[in-house]
């Protein structure tokens, strides 16, 4: 039994020693390594790609806001969390359900009339939310068709509107992935940035 102890403690020992390495390693220099990475590499993404105005923060260029009660600003797609970021999800509806078709026929009475034109000109993405809820892109058929209403309420030439719409339009990932499209809230910043 004696001899058997030794043995126990040099194990013990061991084990100590490793927990320590790694919690030193994994728990200390390798988060504060990724995070000066990230921080020298990837700045503004690592710090949540914060918009200022004004020297303000305002919003983050990744999370859409709710811009149905100003409608100066381009609106972006519908949310199923209403932009909370808590409860960030989609709506779960399936393209038969009932109250979905209803909700989209709905929004695309509502977005016909704000921008004055027929309801099959209403782009899809007007329609429904993203599977997030929080997306902040929008097509640029949907910027375009908002075009005309945002110039007329902020009182600007519709040649700078459309410009900034061609400005905030990014394009497909790697030229092939995805579809372009125009970020919603940094669009909405270069307009109140403006004034």
């Amino acid at each position: 039994m004696s001899s058997r102890l030794p043995a126990t403690f040099r194990q013990f020992g061991a084990a100590t020693r490793a927990i320590a390495v790694f919690t030193l390693g994994l728990g200390v220099i390798y988060p504060l390594a990724m995070t000066g990475a990230a921080q020298a590499l990837f700045h503004d993404n690592a710090n949540g790609s914060v918009i200022q105005v004004d020297g303000k923060d305002v919003a983050s260029d990744l999370i859409g806001q709710d811009y149905s009660k100003d409608l100066t600003l381009f609106q972006t797609r519908p949310s199923a969390v209403k932009y909370d970021g808590a409860g960030s999800a989609a709506s779960q509806y399936g393209p038969n359900n009932a109250e979905l078709v209803k909700l989209i026929d709905e929004r695309r009475a509502a977005v016909a009339k704000l921008e004055n034109v027929d309801p099959a000109q209403v782009p899809p993405d007007a329609l429904t939310a993203s599977g997030s809820g929080l997306d902040p892109a929008i097509s640029p058929a949907y910027a375009a068709l908002q075009i005309n209403r945002v110039a007329r309420e902020r009182g600007l030439d519709v040649a700078k509107v459309r410009q900034l719409v061609k400005d905030n339009t990014k394009g497909r990932t790697l030229g092939f992935l995805g579809e372009p499209y125009v970020n919603v809230v940094t669009l909405n910043a270069d307009l109140v940035a403006l004034g």
